[in-house]
């Protein structure tokens, strides 16, 4: 499902078996997000195959979040080599 919106487009996902349609600039960018945010669930629910949805979801969000806050830490430190770098 795609219409045109005043602030985006609106795309529909499959993220772990549900159906989700989300809103934003870029329909392929948002099927991305999408698909890595069901690779991780997946991920997640074969080594914890009786955890529930919510459990697989919660702990997919945490380890998107790590991902994340690694990449921040490193682009700050590659920001800092920089200016030094250019103080020199």
């Amino acid at each position: 499902m795609n219409q045109a919106g005043s602030q985006g487009e609106r795309v529909t996902v499959n993220i772990f078996g549900q159906e989700y349609v989300v809103k934003g600039a870029s329909p392929e960018h948002i099927k991305r997000l999408a698909l890595h945010v069901d690779k991780v669930m997946r991920q997640i629910s074969q080594r914890f195959p009786h955890y529930s949805p919510v459990k697989v979801a919660v702990l997919a969000a945490l380890n998107i979040a790590d991902e994340l806050y690694k990449i921040q830490e490193d682009y700050e430190a590659l920001i800092r080599l920089i200016q030094e770098e250019r103080g020199r």
